[in-house]
C-alpha cells in the first residue's frame, strides 16, 4: 500500500502581502525562503512550508519550466497549526500577548497536547500546537 508520509505544504491566503509578511515574519519568526508577487513561502520546520498567496492572486493555472501549477484560491478565514515545543507554550502566549494579538482559546488534547488560537491580519486561525494533539503525535517519542 501506499503511504504519506507527512505534510509538505499548507497555504493561506490573505488581502495584503507586506502586511502578512510583517506578521508571518516579525511576529512569528518565520524565514521567508520566495517572494514573488502572487506568494510568499515561509520555512514551518524541516520538511514544512506555509505558503501565503494573495486572494485572488493565483486562480489562473501558472506556466513554469517545470510545468503548469493549477490555479486556486480561498474565501473566508482558513486555519493550520504550527508545531511548537511544550516548555514554549507559556512563552509564545506572553509572545503573543505582547504583540497585541488577542488569544481565540486554548485546548488541552486528551493525548497531552496544548493549543493556542490566534488570528493573523487577514482572519486566518493560526494554531501554535505542542506535541501530543493526535494519536499519531505523541508528547514523547521513544
Amino acid at each position: 500500500m501506499l503511504k504519506i508520509h507527512g505534510v509538505l505544504e499548507t497555504a493561506v491566503y490573505v488581502n495584503d502581502m507586506q502586511r502578512a509578511h510583517v506578521f508571518y515574519n516579525d511576529v512569528l519568526g518565520l524565514e521567508r525562503m520566495f517572494e514573488g508577487d502572487r506568494l510568499f513561502a515561509y520555512n514551518a520546520g524541516p520538511g514544512s512550508v506555509l505558503l501565503v498567496f494573495l486572494r485572488g492572486g493565483a486562480t489562473e493555472d501558472l506556466d513554469t519550466p517545470g510545468g503548469m501549477i493549477p490555479g486556486h484560491n480561498s474565501v473566508g478565514p482558513a486555519h493550520f497549526a504550527l508545531r511548537i515545543e511544550a516548555d514554549t507554550y507559556e512563552r509564545w502566549k506572553l509572545h503573543i500577548a505582547a504583540r497585541n494579538i488577542a488569544i481565540l482559546s486554548e485546548v488541552k488534547w486528551p493525548a497531552g497536547g496544548q493549543s493556542v488560537y490566534f488570528n493573523d491580519p487577514d482572519g486566518n486561525v493560526v494554531e501554535l500546537a505542542t506535541p501530543g494533539n493526535w494519536p499519531n503525535d505523541p508528547v514523547t517519542t521513544g
